[in-house]
């Protein structure tokens, strides 16, 4: 059996991670929608340094976020804040598809901004819900279809670096079927040392059902215990787990919960 713990700040200590390694730790995961792999030099050189032999990466994949800050802004209700040109980055998908009267939602919902006008470079909008925005938090637009590639040319980056620092293993998030998890599949699974697993994520079993025929381009699943698995009693989930492969149609695929 595998377990495997996420590198942040609160662990990025090489004695830290020595003692989850000998607590049974066996791989560890980091998540690059904070940062792209080119930002974690320091985290890699401690993985490497205690030798923990699996390194997962979950790329950022198509959701939408703001770009870095140079400090935290605070938001006060009734305030204007632009995303844009000339603002907070934000992607120019969004930009070009919101329009005057679009609720935006940011930091997972935290903060609410309302579109007051838009010109094509920008978003000129009202602060709705207040609070402190910080670097690369997420960003919603309820009800608009923003189209968004499913890889960024940051994942691009990533998986181009992946191999040269050491990586063993990708997850890609928001799969939504066979059509946006190949390219990431496709990329992964050239050949080149210690490359072990590419794990499709999903939030719901449509995103799984389309993959079934193309099993052999990854290794294993990632099942997001915290959308999927909650609603479940501990000593239910191996029933889930199993419930979960014959309804995607993989019984026999290994499953990351």
């Amino acid at each position: 059996m595998e377990f495997y713990g996420t590198i942040g700040p609160a662990c990025a200590q090489l004695e830290t991670l020595q003692r989850m390694v000998e607590a049974g730790m066996t791989g560890i995961r980091m998540n690059l929608s904070h940062g792209p792999l080119s930002a974690h030099k320091d985290w890699l050189d401690i993985i490497h340094a205690v030798g923990i032999p699996q390194l997962l990466i979950d790329l950022q994949g198509p959701e939408l976020r703001i770009g870095t800050l140079p400090q935290p802004l605070v938001l006060e209700p009734g305030q204007s804040l632009r995303l844009g040109q000339g603002g907070v980055p934000c992607p120019a998908a969004l930009v070009h598809a919101a329009r005057p009267g679009q609720d935006l939602l940011l930091d997972d919902g935290r903060l609410l901004v309302q579109v007051a006008e838009a010109d094509g470079a920008a978003l000129q909008c009202t602060v709705v819900r207040g609070g402190t925005l910080q670097s690369r938090k997420s960003l919603a637009a309820p009800g608009l279809t923003v189209a968004s590639p499913t890889l960024t040319e940051e994942d691009l980056q990533n998986l181009q670096l992946a191999g040269a620092c050491g990586v063993t293993g990708v997850m890609l998030p928001f799969v939504r079927g066979l059509r946006t998890s190949a390219p990431c599949a496709g990329r992964w699974n050239r050949p080149g040392p210690g490359r072990s697993a590419f794990l499709p994520r999903s939030r719901a079993l449509r995103g799984y059902r389309p993959c079934r025929s193309s099993c052999p381009l990854w290794m294993k699943w990632s099942l997001p215990a915290g959308t999927l698995a909650t609603p479940y009693p501990c000593g239910s989930c191996p029933g889930v787990r199993n419930s979960f492969r014959r309804s995607a149609g993989l019984p026999g695929c290994p499953l990351w919960w």
